[in-house]
């Protein structure tokens, strides 16, 4: 057998290496998978230079000597997955130079020393079990490039450490659990992870830090499965905005909530399968902006109202393929209980609102209607009734203060009118009679309402003379008449006044009688009203 290359011995009942192997220097690969080996003596593999794959697969090797493997110079595969490792001691690995792969996954608890794959200078991919032991750090293995780490945790299990990864050159990192076991605090701390791509969590994460990916800034990939309870902090998946698949499916979420605030801009492949989600918020998918795939299936979604906008948002988008959805059932309520989520009649959701926005918009039309009516038939009403309030409360005040009444009488005229004013009625009525007059252009106070103060005098000096004319129809001089006398209008219609121009022949009788009706508080006929004169 000089020539030798390849040997498998394979699905026997081998209890031991067998001798014949030894001095097989022309041998490279080498399989004793699915046998029944127990323990490896240190001379098992004697002479054997040209190895470069060893496999031991499937057997029941408890204990793994430094010795057995210390005559491995080119040996680059080395796998004994599927046996009873109990411990791998330090420096275990120390003069395989050349080794790429490396996989020791055990059936039972593994005690994994620290630096027992030291020397492994160019190992490339490393699956290995891990009885779970606080404060492990995996270090050193400047070329790894895959790591699979199988933990073993028991109900007594305690961390009081978290295990650490540091490893710049580690482009995917999966974690696996062997049982549900929550644990309180973080499980492992990743450090200096600036090239890690893809990462694994399986099977616990009660407890994730919302810093766990900061110094894993690059991950594209990343599932987090089969955890016992997972409620991740809005804040985790923020400093990974480069992710692009995220799958979080078994893991008992509630709700979406926590994808409100992310950054997942190129987010384009999520699964959330098997989870507790009834109702879906269908804007929450709007932070994902290059969502091209979406997998929600077993999910106990509600046949009811509150899912209206996630039903039509399926339906109608055109950007996001939900997979399966027509599939998707109802778990409440109790009478809609398996039937499609996607037959839900999400027409029946609107009635309430069309009426309401019926309602709605019927009365605002009312009130527009009401409103333009009110304004065109009462506006002067309402400005008279504002004016005329704002006089009582200023009359009030004045009562409080015992202030004296200033003037006698308020006389409203146009500025065409206001030389005939000054030349006729204030001398008459102030130097003759004794009257004391207010005029707006000589006796209102600087900075104050004109209207207002108009009303206010007529409202507080009970004596208004109007002065009409053809010009007294102008835009301000009109509202004077009118508002203020409003309530008056058919007693003015229906009663005479006292006219300049018939007057000029006894000028002497009409100021008598002008002085009557301010004596009087009344014009030359009975006024009803209390509060003006009218002349």
């Amino acid at each position: 057998l000089t020539r030798l290359t390849r040997l498998n011995i394979e699905k026997n009942d081998l209890a031991r290496i067998p001798t014949a192997i030894r001095n097989l220097s022309t041998l490279t690969h080498l399989s004793f998978q699915s046998n029944h080996i127990t323990k490896l003596q240190c001379s098992d593999f004697f002479n054997l230079p040209m190895l470069t794959e060893l496999n031991l697969n499937s057997n029941k090797i408890s204990k793994l000597k430094k010795c057995v493997l210390k005559d491995f110079p080119n040996l680059a595969n080395f796998s004994a997955e599927e046996n009873y490792l109990v411990l791998v001691h330090k420096e275990t690995f120390n003069n395989m130079l050349n080794l790429t792969d490396l996989n020791i996954k055990s059936k039972s608890a593994t005690n994994v020393e620290n630096g027992a794959f030291d020397g492994l200078l160019n190992l490339r991919h490393l699956t290995f079990s891990q009885k779970y032991q606080s404060g492990g750090v995996i270090s050193g293995l400047g070329h790894l490039e895959r790591l699979v780490v199988f933990i073993s945790t028991n109900e007594q299990t305690v961390v009081s450490k978290p295990m650490t990864f540091n490893i710049s050159s580690l482009q995917e990192l999966t974690i696996e659990v062997d049982r549900n076991v929550c644990i309180d605090q973080a499980l492992c701390n990743l450090h200096n992870m600036t090239n890690l791509q893809v990462f694994s969590l399986d099977t616990f994460c009660c407890y994730i830090p919302s810093d766990t990916f900061l110094e894993a800034p690059h991950l594209q990939n990343v599932t987090i499965t089969n955890c016992v309870e997972f409620s991740p902090d809005p804040d985790l998946f923020k400093t990974i905005s480069e992710l692009k698949f995220l799958d979080l499916s078994h893991n008992k979420i509630q709700n979406l909530n926590f994808f409100s605030t992310s950054t997942l801009t190129k987010l384009e492949k999520l699964i959330l399968r098997n989870n507790k989600l009834r109702i879906i918020n269908e804007t929450i998918f709007e932070t994902l902006p290059s969502l091209k795939y979406l997998d929600l299936s077993e999910n106990p979604f509600a046949c009811d109202c509150s899912n209206a906008g996630f039903i039509i948002w399926v339906i109608k988008n055109k950007q996001v393929q939900v997979v399966n959805a027509f599939q998707y059932r109802c778990s409440s309520p109790l009478s809609l209980d398996g039937q499609f989520l996607l037959d839900f009649k999400v027409q029946l959701c609107w009635e309430g609102t069309r009426l309401f926005c019926f309602l709605f918009s019927s009365g605002l039309v009312l009130f527009t209607l009401l409103s333009s009516f009110i304004y065109h038939f009462m506006r002067w009403r309402l400005v008279y009734g504002f004016y005329l309030l704002q006089a009582f409360l200023y009359d009030s005040k004045k009562k409080k203060q015992e202030s004296p009444s200033v003037y006698d009488a308020f006389v409203s005229y146009n500025v065409h009118n206001e030389d005939w004013v000054y030349g006729e009625l204030v001398p008459e009525l102030e130097e003759q009679q004794g009257w004391k007059l207010c005029l707006h252009h000589r006796d209102f106070q600087p900075g104050n309402s004109k209207p207002g103060y108009v009303y206010i005098c007529m409202y507080l000096y009970f004596r208004a003379a109007t002065v009409a004319c053809v010009e007294f129809n102008d835009v301000f001089c009109s509202r004077e008449h009118s508002i203020p006398f409003y309530q008056i209008r058919k007693l003015v219609r229906s009663h005479t006044y006292l006219s300049w121009n018939q007057a000029r022949g006894s000028k002497a009788l009409f100021w008598e009688k002008v002085q009557r009706a301010l004596e009087s508080g009344h014009n030359p006929v009975a006024n009803p009203n209390p509060h003006a004169a009218n002349l």
